[in-house]
C-alpha cells in the first residue's frame, strides 16, 4: 500500500531552478531508514542524487553538491529536492526512493513513478 507521488518536474533553461516533491503514503507498519532521489538519463548509469535520513543526515552526488538541497517534512511524510543552477546534464527522469523496514523488520524499497526534468538553453 506504500505510494510515493512525485511532482515538480518540468522544462527549465540552464541556470534555472526547480523544486521536486515526494509525498509518501500508506506507511503503516513501515519504519523509514532513508529517503532520496535517483535519476536516470539515456546513455548514463542511474545515480543517487541525494538522500536524507530521519536524523537529517544528508548525502549528495559530487555533481550536485552546492547546487541541490534535500530536505524533509516529517509531519507531511514528504521530501523535497531544491535544484538550483541547473545544467543540461541534469536532464533526467528523477525517481523518489524510500528504504525502510516493515513490521517483520525486513528491509524493503519503494519507488515513485518518476518525474522528468529537462534543462535547455
Amino acid at each position: 500500500q506504500v505510494q510515493l507521488v512525485e511532482s515538480g518536474g518540468g522544462l527549465v533553461q540552464s541556470g534555472g531552478s526547480l523544486r521536486l516533491s515526494c509525498a509518501a503514503s500508506g506507511l503503516t507498519g513501515v519504519r523509514i531508514d532513508v529517503m532520496g532521489w535517483y535519476r536516470q538519463a539515456p546513455g548514463r548509469q542511474g545515480e543517487l542524487v541525494a538522500d536524507i535520513t530521519p536524523g537529517s543526515r544528508t548525502n549528495y552526488a559530487d555533481s550536485v553538491k552546492g547546487r541541490f538541497t534535500i530536505s524533509r517534512d516529517n509531519a507531511k511524510n514528504t521530501v523535497y529536492l531544491e535544484m538550483n543552477s541547473l545544467k543540461r546534464r541534469d536532464t533526467a527522469v528523477n525517481y523518489c526512493n524510500l528504504e525502510g523496514r516493515d513490521e517483520f523488520f525486513t528491509t524493503r524499497g519503494y519507488w515513485g513513478q518518476g518525474t522528468q526534468v529537462t534543462v535547455s538553453s
